[in-house]
């Protein structure tokens, strides 16, 4: 394990200099002690509707700094204390929005694509949760497909991360200033230090942010120590985050701003694989098996580098025909790395391991704009842009053993442990799409009618490797994919009077197959085999919504119904040696491929409401049900979370406030697999904040979450396959959070 006193020691340098930096800003004007948050989210003038990508409508909602800061929401897995729509998905390491995750929800920071990545083989899935939470100023969440917009991947739906940028600190004329935090949680006894400098010389603005967090594996409330498959306690792990954001933006006169960024994240995880130490499905618990105990080890990372430069307008004067544009050009690469290593017991002998490298590099552009102009009695807005990028991904696996070189007999062990071989081939990726929509107005803009359409076309270009060629089920390149899709839209929406909004849409989907699901594979002659298909159909959906938004900020509420129906869902099925095209007999323990389902089907409900019921009090609510088939096997889809509500009761009074939330959710058992079969249950979160008048700028926040310890399961925490026990899959119990926040 890593020297817990050089980790500390560390954080505690990073804290000294954080509380150095900032401890002469006590001169400097410091926030509005009244206002809720300590750090606001900036808007630029003129820019209210913002670009086609990113205006509201009514299927999508912004998450903002206040809104995390209430919910003390640190971590990705912690977003689904904010909208039952919005769920990440342990099980696959995704980002989950109204059943669908992986591929299928687009992620992006900064207008960037952060592409979900897996190897399809070995276990390995991440890469949209690689940033800090502590660098957001917003979240916009889009519900529902629309490929018409955003382009491909945007099935379930959209999250757009945006970081902090310069003028988020400097108000009020500053042209110094900061931000400071502290933050500890006992879930996985992680402590964390950020601190975050802006400064302003004239019209150009600097940022830069750093960020480090040290902690250990996240509780759960299982109860079986010891070794093997019958654990129920988390594996003992430590983990090291380190995040760096950097930005220079130019403001020029007329509303024109451009921007450089530089972003690096980087987590490692070490971990004592104490289940590994026992062969699996043993009944016998702390007894030996595959490894020698205590020698099994995993060291996972996760890293993300981005460089991009930007171009933001928001006119300073609103009747250029040009309402709001915005552009991004960026290179960003990814690093997803599995390092397994332990003493085997059983052959082959002796010292094993195997380093699992998965990567994807991308460099792109995407411009959007917005005109705005009358046309008689008719308004219209005009959002109109388009992106292309190339992407290179790459997969290989490497490691040693005590096994001699192949070929092995039938059933011999090292036939099973594949390496020094890729399963996929390098591939190159091309992307283009462009959009054009148009918002019109009628009456006095009572009646909205946005006709949109977008086109997409890629490329994916295998390329031969010679770990590839070492690959014992090689038999050629294959062929590369193409293929395009159309993508229409079309949104009415009516205010039928001042207090109530109704609206429908109609909307398509679109995904391109990912490298993994083209060209996967993994197995060997005389055991198994896993392939992907370079025959794959792109993904589709038609998407329909319908809803009201009545009230105002003080009361109000909203009502939205979809269906959603897929077409050449791909998933993973089982082939017989004929419909694989290779001899019988050749993998006798089966053959499995990604394939396209033919119809699948995803509807629900979403209402939400809240009641400013006094100046100090405020009652909030969501609740989001779901239900996803295979209309051709009647199944249930297992990424479908549990019904869920979550009522939030608030308490405001000048200098503090506190907040009730919680989070009540139904049993899931309309699922095929019995280990994704889950009760229902309640909890009950507490938290509240202080900003004391004697030090403006600061704010200690603190909350105690699960309050009654309750035992329970998050359905989408629990992987589709394993061989573990249901209670290794267990939620933390009560736990404790708290940070301080010195804004200068």
């Amino acid at each position: 394990m890593k020297s817990r006193v050089s980790r500390l020691a560390r954080f505690g340098a990073g804290l000294v200099l954080s509380c150095a930096i900032a401890a002469p800003a006590f001169a400097q004007t410091a926030p509005n002690a009244d206002d809720d948050a300590v750090l606001p989210t900036v808007t630029v003038e003129g820019q209210k509707k913002g670009t086609a990508a990113t205006q509201a409508t009514p299927t999508t909602s912004r998450i903002t700094r206040d809104n995390l800061d209430a919910a003390q929401v640190r971590d990705i897995s912690e977003i689904n204390r904010l909208d039952p729509a919005v769920n990440f998905s342990a099980g696959n390491n995704s980002i989950n929005v109204r059943g669908l995750s992986g591929p299928r929800v687009l992620t992006t920071i900064d207008g960037v694509r952060v592409p979900w990545i897996e190897d399809g083989a070995r276990g390995l899935s991440g890469g949209v949760s690689s940033f800090d939470f502590d660098t957001l100023s917003q979240i916009d969440l889009v519900k529902g497909a629309d490929s018409s917009v955003f382009g491909s991947g945007a099935l379930g739906g959209v999250v757009a991360f945006r970081t902090l940028n310069p003028e988020d600190l400097l108000l009020n004329g500053k042209t110094f200033g900061g931000l400071s935090r502290l933050s500890f949680d006992s879930k996985d006894k992680s402590w964390s230090v950020e601190q975050a400098l802006a400064a302003r010389l004239r019209d150009t603005y600097f940022f830069f942010q750093g960020g480090y967090r040290d902690g250990q594996e996240i509780e759960n409330q299982g109860d079986v120590g010891g070794y093997g498959a019958l654990r129920t306690e988390k594996e003992p792990r430590d983990y090291e985050r380190q995040n760096y954001l950097a930005k220079v933006r130019q403001h020029f006169e007329g509303g024109h701003v451009l921007g450089l960024t530089a972003e690096s994240y980087d987590r490692d995880d070490d971990v004592e694989n104490r289940t590994a130490s026992q062969a699996p499905g043993s009944a016998l618990p702390n007894v030996p098996g595959t490894y020698v105990l205590g020698t099994p080890r995993l060291n996972d990372s996760d890293k993300r580098q981005r460089v991009s430069l930007n171009y933001e307008y928001a006119p300073e004067e609103g009747d250029g025909l040009i309402s709001a544009a915005d552009a991004v050009v960026y290179w960003q690469k990814q690093d997803l790395d599995s390092d397994f290593s332990g003493i085997r017991r059983t052959t082959p002998r002796g010292d094993y391991s195997r380093l699992t490298e998965r990567e994807e590099t991308t460099i792109g552009a995407n411009a959007n704009a917005v005109a705005s102009f009358l046309t008689g009695a008719v308004s219209h807005d005009v959002g109109f842009g388009g992106e292309i990028f190339g992407s290179q991904s790459g997969q290989f696996s490497s490691g040693q053993d005590s096994c001699p070189p192949p070929p092995y007999p039938p059933f011999n062990s090292c036939n099973f442990l594949h390496t020094n071989q890729a399963d996929m081939p390098d591939v190159d990726g091309l992307t283009v799409g462009a959009y054009v929509q148009d918002e019109m107005g009628f009456y006095g803009d009572r009646l909205r009618l946005t006709p949109g359409v977008r086109f997409d076309w890629y490329r994916a270009e295998p390329k031969d490797t010679d770990g590839l060629e070492d690959n014992p089920s090689f038999s050629g390149l294959p062929d590369e994919s193409s293929d395009s899709a159309v993508s229409p839209k079309f949104r009415a929406e009516w205010d039928a009077t001042p207090g109530i909004t109704l609206f429908g849409q109609y909307t398509r989907g679109f995904r391109a197959p990912t490298p993994t699901e083209l060209y996967l594979t993994y197995g060997g002659p005389g055991t198994y085999l896993r392939i992907g298909d370079a025959e794959l159909e792109s993904e589709t959906s038609n998407g329909f919504d319908i809803g009201a938004i009545v009230g105002d900020d003080q009361r109000g509420g909203s009502l939205n119904l979809f269906y959603n129906r897929y077409e050449n869902f791909i998933d993973v099925v089982t082939l017989t040696a004929a419909e694989a095209g290779v001899p019988p007999g050749t993998y006798p323990l089966g053959i499995t491929a990604y394939d396209n389902r033919a119809k699948v089907d995803i509807w629900g409900a979403e209402v939400s409401g809240h009641w400013q019921f006094d100046a100090s009090w405020r009652l909030a609510a969501s609740i989001g049900a779901y239900v996803g088939k295979d209309r051709e096997t009647d199944e249930h889809l297992n990424t479908i979370p549990a019904a869920k509500g979550i009522f939030d009761l608030g308490y405001t009074a000048g200098e503090w406030g506190a907040n009730a939330i919680v989070t009540l959710a139904a049993a899931r058992d309309k699922v095929e697999d019995d280990i994704s079969r889950t009760p229902g249950y309640g909890l009950l979160d507490l938290s509240g904040w202080w900003k004391p008048s004697q030090v403006e700028g600061m704010k200690l926040t603190a909350g105690v979450y699960n309050v009654f310890d309750k035992k329970y399961y998050d359905a989408l925490d629990i992987p589709d396959s394993t061989t573990l026990q249901k209670d290794y899959f267990t939620e933390p119990g009560r736990t404790f959070k708290a940070s301080v926040a010195y804004q200068f």
